[in-house]
């Protein structure tokens, strides 16, 4: 069926187009701007002659990021905490969802586990009470306090089990009828099918560890264990350069708190802005093309 380009159809077209596009610059706007501080110079930024493209080029900011031990240690931090956070969440997640996807026939006590896990949801602790649990743990200071409070996230295996339940049970019927058990089940069919949504909650883990700051915050008590958000957010706090280990005079000249902010903030994106493109494409796929032919 082809579409008719009336007027009012091309009209609202051209509207929609230009709405989306300024929304879009707005949302792109922050990132080349602080990009373009990052590499501008010291008077330049402090002048505020940069807006969208460097002035004065220099690669100091970064130079001085490379020399900044703290940086760097905050870095591998969070590097090793979203490798961590992210394996472990990915495992429990698939691993509660898939058998509260089942009927109540299939698990008895489905209905009891549903409604432990949905209590999670409503009522919590609070922060005292987590962060007496984690001291009592003697998880303190560690990575391990970064990534077992928040180890399951109920809201991803709802996600996980209504991906699951959509799932034609022809599927599961047909393994089972050719011997598959249900760990095989779920290696073998349920895995392979369920790209797009574990690609979405994969994208989710990963923003919510990396972004994360607060915890960092409370549960370290050694600055050299702050992951890479809880580093910035002290930095910005404090406004001011620290440890840096240089006698270049040029260096000092060249930078300031607002460059290195702005280096920092950027390196700091970079590797969400690296890994989103790859897991894009998974949603906007058909969740279950290709599962059930025929």
């Amino acid at each position: 069926m082809l579409e008719q380009r009336t007027f009012g159809r091309i009209s609202f077209l051209i509207i929609n187009y230009a709405a989306l596009a300024i929304f879009s610059l707005t949302c792109v706007f922050p990132i080349i701007h602080m990009l373009a501080m990052s590499f501008s110079s010291n008077s330049a930024v402090t002048a505020g002659w940069v807006s969208v493209w460097p002035i004065g080029f220099t690669l100091d900011s970064y130079k001085y990021i490379l020399e900044n031990p703290a940086f760097g240690q905050s870095f591998l931090v969070a590097v090793e905490r979203v490798i961590l956070g992210v394996s472990i969440n990915m495992i429990l997640t698939i691993l509660a969802a898939y058998p509260l996807s089942k009927t109540n026939r299939r698990f008895p006590m489905r209905t009891v586990y549903a409604w432990f896990f949905a209590f999670t949801m409503i009522f919590n602790g609070g922060l005292i009470p987590s962060f007496m649990v984690v001291k009592a743990t003697g998880l303190m200071d560690s990575i391990w306090a970064l990534i077992i409070p928040s180890a399951v996230n109920v809201f991803n295996i709802i996600l996980m089990l209504n991906f699951f339940r959509t799932l034609p049970n022809e599927l599961e019927e047909s393994a089972m009828m050719d011997g598959a058990g249900n760990w095989r089940t779920l290696w073998s069919i349920y895995l392979p099918i369920s790209k797009p949504s574990i690609a979405t909650i994969l994208l989710f883990c990963i923003i919510t560890h990396w972004n994360s700051w607060f915890d960092g915050l409370i549960y370290m008590n050694s600055p050299s264990h702050y992951p890479l958000q809880t580093y910035l957010r002290t930095v910005i706090v404090s406004k001011s350069l620290t440890n840096i280990n240089t006698a270049d005079l040029t260096l000092l000249n060249n930078i300031s708190n607002r460059t290195v902010m702005a280096a920092q903030l950027f390196v700091s994106i970079l590797p969400i802005l690296c890994i989103y493109p790859f897991l894009q494409k998974y949603f906007v796929k058909g969740l279950t093309l290709g599962s059930v032919k025929g």
